[in-house]
């Protein structure tokens, strides 16, 4: 079988959430299955790791698609042309963009519909293409995968889908995510945070993510309880960055926040491993790696419980509502200054991280597949 797929998100030293999601699933899905072609459609030039078995075939198919008309252009266009080029029997997009005009079978992973409920979060371009193109994608696909059984039921709610049509594959967690010892953590909080213990927050800075809730809860933290602690907000600039920067601006404490930026992989999991607790709090989510990854790194989990989050952490963190930013404060303190809570919740996770694995999601994308050739 000649399996085209989309991986566009596959670029080296910028792999996000779904880019994450596309690699794990992708090396595993390949390797296991060599019996089967995979050709590896490309929008730029791609780097050689990302070749991961002998039955891969890159594909680099021009333009980059960056913009809402690029979009059009390369899957309602030059996507369709290639499968028939190919001869391509199916078509995976692990980031949620199919072609409208092909008639192959297509497996479409949707992660989440946050832009149906939220569109004023985007750029009204962007939002005008995903609530007038996701919409379609997923009536045309002839299955679909997404990442939580909150995504699953938001999507055949919404968009009308029989719930036969989709399944759940879950993410999974970065082996390089694991415990480090008290003079590692040492080594990094002199890095980073003066010494002092710390908060940290992982994702892209956009409205979603709440950054702007999570530097309000912290100045009230600060505020009240007076304990020497900083505040990491590890991750890049995505868009409409007004609100953080405003609320930042007009903090008492805004010495204690330090923006890292993006960090390199195997500094990240050192960064979150060394942390007091991970505090992620955003508005919407379809799942939340960083709160699986935080579990295999053995950190404490301070968490919203909206969305798909109490799926993800179960009762291995603290949760309150992302904009109740008084309670998030006091959760703050509860983990501050209460050991036996912290190591209660690592506990926890150590048991909840055991339903989610990359392994079980490249499994369960391949039955995906596998329901859509049928």
């Amino acid at each position: 079988m000649k399996i085209a797929v989309n991986t566009r998100l596959l670029l080296k030293g910028k792999l996000e959430g779904i880019g994450w999601f596309t690699y794990e699933t992708l090396k595993r899905i390949t390797s296991q299955h060599p019996e089967h072609e995979f050709y590896f459609i490309f929008d730029r030039e791609y780097d050689k790791d990302f070749i991961f078995a002998p039955n891969v075939k890159p594909i680099v198919l021009a333009p980059p698609t960056r913009h809402p008309f690029l979009w059009i252009l390369w899957f309602e266009y030059r996507i369709p042309r290639l499968l028939k080029k190919i001869g391509a029997d199916i078509f995976l997009s692990t980031d949620g963009y199919i072609s409208l005009r092909t008639n192959i079978p297509q497996v479409d992973v949707i992660h989440d519909i946050n832009f149906v409920h939220n569109p004023k979060q985007l750029p009204w371009l962007t939002s005008w293409y995903y609530n007038k193109y996701f919409v379609k994608f997923a009536k045309k696909a002839t299955h679909i995968g997404t990442v939580s059984e909150f995504s699953k039921n938001d999507i055949c709610t919404t968009y009308g889908i029989d719930s036969e049509k989709v399944t759940v594959c879950y993410n999974g967690s970065n082996e390089q995510y694991k415990p480090i010892s008290e003079g590692e953590k040492k080594v990094i909080r002199d890095k980073y945070s003066k010494g002092k213990k710390y908060f940290v927050f992982v994702g892209a800075l956009s409205p979603r993510k709440n950054v702007d809730g999570l530097l309000r809860s912290f100045e009230i933290f600060k505020e009240r309880y007076n304990i020497d602690f900083k505040l990491l907000i590890v991750g890049g600039t995505l868009h409409k960055t007004g609100e953080i920067e405003k609320v930042y601006s007009e903090m008492k404490h805004k010495a204690d926040v330090i923006f890292t930026g993006r960090l390199e992989t195997d500094e990240l999991c050192k960064v979150v491993a060394a942390s007091e607790s991970l505090v992620y709090i955003p508005h919407f989510e379809g799942f939340g790696i960083p709160l699986l990854e935080a579990m295999y790194a053995e950190t404490a989990i301070l968490s919203g419980n909206t969305t798909s989050l109490p799926e993800v952490v179960g009762d291995a963190a603290l949760t309150c509502f992302p904009t109740d930013y008084n309670k998030v404060a006091e959760n703050m303190n509860h983990i501050a200054t209460n050991e036996e809570l912290r190591n209660s919740l690592i506990e926890k996770g150590r048991l909840q991280r055991q339903k989610f694995s990359w392994q079980l999601t490249s499994e369960r994308l391949w039955n995906c597949i596998e329901n859509a050739i049928k």
